[in-house]
């Protein structure tokens, strides 16, 4: 199948303000599209684009003071497969663990290890390590948090989130990946774009979308706290330790978003 992706994002500023944008497809993605999903800046201003810590695509623009628009509009082909679920997978000891995940197992800016591991071991200390251990704490998580667009908070952590009971996607997969992490299990945050294909309607706005995933079996699987069901059209964007690391836009002054828009659908017809 094909999907289009995109969205546009409206800001005004009251002056000249630096931000970083964290908005294309992942680079395990790229050889997917059929239209490149190019950053557009109205009014047009010059953008540099970096490399971050994780791999993730970053562009630094000089946003001026007025109103600018942020877009991009994009086709990209996907195999349609819902996630991949492969409950045998073991849980991989912190010993034999590659050195490059180690940085996923440590508390970070939204999921606080040190204030959940004791209610972790409680919690699923019990259950079969591995694939089962994880699936059983999304279940978990899933049926502790109500979401709730209207309860949204950029602040809330995984603690604020187990005790407050409600949020949305960011908020299930921070408290996910705070449970994995003091189970010993290496998470790291996902975001991108998850379309309604293969849902049942009545559809919610567009919305980019957060997962996690976690090292078991010697190798990264996909999780998703939120739906918790496999789900197709999941495109990444970026992955990083919690939602600080792959904002979307990192604005360095006062906004205001005016407008806010996403969208994932299937071009209808299309193989």
């Amino acid at each position: 199948m094909q999907l289009r992706i995109g969205y546009e994002l409206i800001y005004s500023f009251p002056q000249p303000t630096p931000i970083i944008l964290v908005v294309n497809v992942h680079d395990s993605r790229t050889a997917d599209l059929v239209v490149p999903d190019r950053l557009t800046v109205e009014p047009s201003i010059p953008i540099n684009g970096y490399r971050d810590a994780f791999g993730n695509q970053c562009h630094r623009i000089l946003a001026p003071a007025g109103r600018l628009r942020l877009a991009a509009d994009g086709v990209i082909r996907d195999s349609g497969q819902p996630d991949e679920v492969v409950s045998a997978a073991g849980q991989d000891s912190v010993q034999d663990l590659p050195e490059e995940v180690l940085v996923f197992l440590l508390g970070s800016r939204y999921c606080e290890t040190d204030l959940l591991s004791q209610t972790a071991w409680q919690l699923f200390g019990g259950m079969a390590p591995g694939y089962p251990r994880v699936q059983a704490i999304c279940d978990y998580v899933h049926n502790r948090i109500f979401f709730n667009y209207q309860n949204a908070r950029p602040t809330r952590s995984a603690a604020q989130a187990f005790d407050e009971r409600t949020g949305v996607c960011r908020d299930y997969a921070h408290l996910a990946i705070a449970f994995c992490r003091s189970m010993n299990i290496p998470a790291r945050y996902c975001t991108g774009y998850l379309g309604d294909v293969g849902t049942p309607p009545p559809f919610p706005p567009g919305d980019f979308a957060a997962w996690f995933e976690a090292w078991i079996g010697g190798r990264w699987h996909i999780f998703d706290p939120r739906n918790n069901m496999p789900r197709s059209s999941r495109i990444l964007m970026a992955r990083g330790r919690d939602a600080s690391d792959v904002a979307i836009a990192t604005t360095f002054g006062p906004n205001m978003l005016e407008s806010f828009r996403v969208w994932t659908d299937e071009i209808p017809g299309v193989a």
